[in-house]
């Protein structure tokens, strides 16, 4: 593995000897407004097929043979800039583009020649600007990057008002999400129904379902690699939104001008100030309430043009309370992340560009309930130190190599409950808590063979060790504990490790179309367990232990992309199949239990998942937009569970559609809708019930062998932006949103509900469906200046 690292180096020391006549570009893509690094813009030679993407922090290099270039740069949303230039020697090139919203031209969706969807060899990879993002209807008129990305094809979510991504049949924590490098590991507020991201904080969203680069790692089904802003490093810069029941403001500036700047950024819901009118100070729920607020920061320093350091930080909290006068009940439940992360960028020479990286991860659930002079508390949680290296090579033209390695110390809180009886209080035997190291070493280049064939070819080894302090029990038929295994701090107690090998390849049949397919083989060492089909605050992860295996994926993925009408349409037709091993569920009966370890509760098994996803993409004009659909099957197979049968997937649909349209009416008034169906959620219901000894007993039938109704919903928005006036230093616009237009009362769960007696035959049982929202309309004011 140490050569394997140390190859790029030996590639560049040959290529330096026996490339005498070859010389380099290099330098930043940067927003000309407000200094903003550009991620993902292009920088191609004029005649030439070959050029490069700029990487996470706009750094970019190419080398060609000596001679007269027309270089031209060009990004999404962005006017190109064509710069002629006679290379005889090395050069630093920092290519400064402009928005074309600022030249008062046309804005559509893109402003290049869009070929990334048939020229990468990248599959399944969507990046969505945020201004985009920004213009979808949105739930209570709250812009959430989430909402949008489970509108795109092989992506889904558990229902109403669910955050959690299901992708390509995995599990909501086989998604890596990043903010700023730093693992999230609950992205929603208000239980779901909101994510946690701020959108006036956001700069760049990227998401990967298949073929996974080999820099990324530690999940079995995507990534979801979010950057936020930098902060504008030319003028002071405020701005803001005011909705139905959040209001939200950043503010961004340099401290030094073409140096340094930061930006801070703050969102609160004030549903509990709503709400509070509505309780009488006499009403026994005086003082419940709910409330949710987040944090995001960041700062930058440039200190040189090859060096420049990034702190940057989040923090967000949901309190829920809940009391009940009446009875003496005081419960208080607050939930949420922290994340810091500290980056340094070092410019070795012009094909050789690092990035130091330190983050801090705190993710907290806890429970409070008080009732006379009884309390009890409960508390779980995981949290994460981490260091990363990653470094970005371009030793020749048409190769970009990618190499690094990383390490984390986990520490998993799980339920632990302790209480308070007047002045006697109990710390009960809970489960013990869990320590982890975890590391990564990988390498990968990204490989443009010839005009035809491009590779993206990648190795990851991974390395997971559970250490101590820990105590394995060993316990009779009854569960009592007779002996044990003690390891001290720090000591192995299990090691899991294994080969992760990546590979992606694209066959151009010409200039608008392309066959792509991948392979890759992921582990996972970390695992969210739960009871319910969403991700809400109260499940618990999980380390790999002496007893619970990784999980492991193989996904086969192969397509056909092809552009239409000088690549006003993006379309692509992707077929998948993966492979899941050492998969978890509780066993059969589990009842929640603080005080026992969890892991004596799992039982194991395995998935498979299928399907195809039709993308077609319109990226120019006043209208523009997206239909996506996916037909796909998911299934899971336990030797514990349903007699050892297959059953489907909670998550399982058959059909997944969406359709999003936006259209520029005129300069001031934009419309968009989102259109969305799937087949209803798989569903265990009961099938027959007994009157046992005078209690009424349900006999359930087979795991999700019964499906909820379809879903459907249609969202509309209309934004109107004031009229410009260059003597106003300030503008705003006005969101007008309705969700659920036609309020279709879509299945939340189902319940059966009885009434009568079985004594004198009057017992009637009845199935009744329980929906969250009806048409919910919503108004926001956008301003900035």
């Amino acid at each position: 593995m140490k050569t394997a690292i140390l190859l790029p180096f030996f590639l560049l020391t040959s290529f330096l000897v026996t490339a005498q006549n070859r010389y380099t570009i290099s330098g930043f893509v940067k927003d000309s407004l407000n200094g903003e690094t550009l991620i993902g813009a292009s920088v191609a030679v004029e005649g030439k097929t070959k050029g490069i993407s700029s990487n996470q922090y706009g750094f970019y290099s190419i080398t060609l043979e000596e001679g007269s270039y027309r270089l031209i740069c060009s990004f999404i949303g962005y006017q190109p800039v064509v710069v002629t230039i006679n290379l005889h020697a090395s050069q630093t090139l920092n290519f400064n583009i402009m928005p074309r919203a600022a030249l008062n031209q046309e804005v559509v969706v893109t402003t290049k020649k869009r070929e990334n969807n048939v020229k990468n060899a990248q599959m399944g990879k969507f990046t969505l600007p945020i201004e985009q993002i920004k213009t979808i209807p949105a739930f209570l008129g709250e812009v959430d990057l989430l909402k949008t990305i489970q509108l795109l094809p092989g992506i889904r979510n558990a229902g109403e008002g669910s955050a959690g991504l299901y992708v390509r049949g995995g599990g909501p924590d086989q998604n890596l999400i990043l903010l700023d490098d730093a693992p999230v590991y609950n992205t929603g507020h208000l239980f779901g129904f909101f994510s946690i991201f701020n959108s006036d904080a956001i700069k760049n969203v990227s998401l990967i379902k298949g073929g996974m680069p080999a820099q990324y790692g530690g999940r079995l089904s995507s990534v979801l690699d979010i950057a936020m802003k930098e902060g504008n490093n030319q003028k002071l810069q405020v701005d803001g939104g005011i909705g139905l029941i959040a209001s939200r403001i950043s503010v961004q500036g340099p401290i030094k001008k073409n140096k340094s700047s930061f930006i801070v950024s703050a969102r609160r819901t004030y549903i509990d100030g709503l709400i509070k009118p509505f309780i009488k100070s006499s009403s026994q729920f005086y003082g419940s309430g709910y409330y949710f607020y987040d944090l995001n920061t960041k700062f930058n320093y440039q200190f040189s043009e090859k060096n420049r350091i990034y702190a940057s930080g989040y923090f967000g909290r949901d309190v829920f309370d809940f009391v009940n006068g009446r009875q003496s009940l005081d419960v208080n439940i607050p939930w949420g992340n922290a994340t810091g992360t500290l980056r340094w960028n070092h410019v070795f020479n012009k094909r050789l560009f690092g990035n130091t990286t330190a983050v801090y991860n705190d993710y907290k659930f806890s429970f409070k309930a008080a009732q006379n002079s009884f309390e009890v508390k409960l508390s779980s949680g995981i949290r994460d130190v981490s260091l990363k290296q990653d470094f970005d090579l371009y030793p020749f033209t048409g190769h970009k190599i990618k190499f690094g390695g990383l390490y984390t110390y986990h520490q998993f809180t799980p339920s632990v409950v302790s209480g308070k009886q007047d002045s006697v209080t109990f710390n009960p035997n809970n489960a013990q808590v869990k320590y982890a190291n975890e590391g990564a070493l990988y390498m990968q280049d990204d490989w443009e063979i010839s005009d035809k064939v491009k590779v993206n070819a990648g190795l990851r080894y991974s390395l997971f060790q559970q250490v101590g302090p820990y105590k394995i029990y060993a316990a009779d038929a009854n569960g009592n504990r007779l002996d044990s295994t003690v390891y001290s701090g720090g000591q192995p107690v299990k090691t899991y490790g294994g080969l992760e090998p990546r590979f992606t390849m694209r066959y151009a049949l010409n200039d608008a179309t392309s066959l792509k397919a991948s392979f890759t083989r992921n582990l996972q060492y970390i695992h969210l367990v739960s009871n319910a089909g969403t991700t809400l605050p109260t499940d618990i992860w999980v380390p790999s232990t002496y007893k619970v295996k990784p999980q492991i994926s193989y996904l086969y993925a192969a397509g056909l992309f092809k552009n239409f009408r000088n690549n006003m349409f993006e379309t692509s037709l992707e077929l998948y199949y993966k492979q899941m091993q050492n998969q978890i569920e509780y066993q059969e009966g589990y009842t929640p239990n603080t005080l026992e370890d969890t892991e004596n509760f799992f039982t194991f098994g395995k998935g498979w998942s299928y399907g195809s996803e039709l993308f077609i993409n319109k990226v120019r004009g006043r209208l523009t937009g997206w239909i996506g659909y996916t037909l796909s099957w998911t299934w899971r197979q336990f030797p514990a569970l349903n007699f050892g049968e297959k059953y489907p997937a909670k998550y399982d649909r058959r059909h997944d559609l969406s359709v999003v349209a936006t259209y520029e009416l005129n300069k001031r008034w934009k419309l968009s809708g989102a259109f969305v169906y799937g087949s209803g959620n798989a569903a265990t219901l009961p099938e027959r019930f007994y009157i046992i000894n005078g209690v009424l007993t349900q006999e359930y039938s087979r795991i999700n062998e019964y499906r909820l109704p379809a879903y459907h919903r249609l969202d509309l928005s209309a934004i109107y932006s004031s009229k410009k006036n260059e003597n106003r230093k300030w503008k705003s616009e006005w969101v007008f949103s309705v969700y659920n237009t036609y309020s279709h009362l879509n299945p939340y769960f189902v319940y059966f509900d009885q009434s009568g007696s079985p004594y004198n035959g009057t017992l009637t049982i009845q199935a009744k469906q329980v929906s969250l929202f009806p048409v919910i309309p919503a108004v926001t004011w956008n301003f900035k200046f």
